[in-house]
């Protein structure tokens, strides 16, 4: 998932904030039944997160500023490396299930 450059401005008050945010991926972690060791967001200018080798994710902080189910995608997708390190064949399945799965609890909120 290649950081494209974005420009749509997104006003402040639209912007999820941190602990928001991290208690979504933790809501994530739980579905996934992964723990990862540290949830960290920063400035990151070529990804919108990565996933250590040790358990530690980061986040691009703009990832706040962009709609949800994008920001799920990214999320999902960090968390499952905590499972399958790599992009292959069982990633990609597992990483389709829970997107189907995530919109599917979203479609029952609505």
């Amino acid at each position: 998932m290649k950081k494209a450059e974005s420009s749509e401005w997104i006003a402040l008050e639209e912007a999820l904030p941190v602990d928001l945010f991290i208690t979504e991926v933790q809501a994530w972690a739980r579905r996934l039944e992964v723990t990862p060791r540290e949830i960290r967001l920063r400035p990151m200018k070529r990804k919108w997160a990565s996933c250590s080798s040790r358990g530690r994710l980061t986040f691009d902080t703009n990832l706040l500023n962009q709609p949800p189910d994008f920001r799920r995608e990214v999320i999902v997708h960090e968390l499952l490396h905590l499972k399958v390190p790599n992009h292959g064949k069982l990633f990609k399945a597992l990483l389709k299930a829970y997107l189907e799965q995530g919109d599917a609890l979203e479609k029952t909120k609505q």
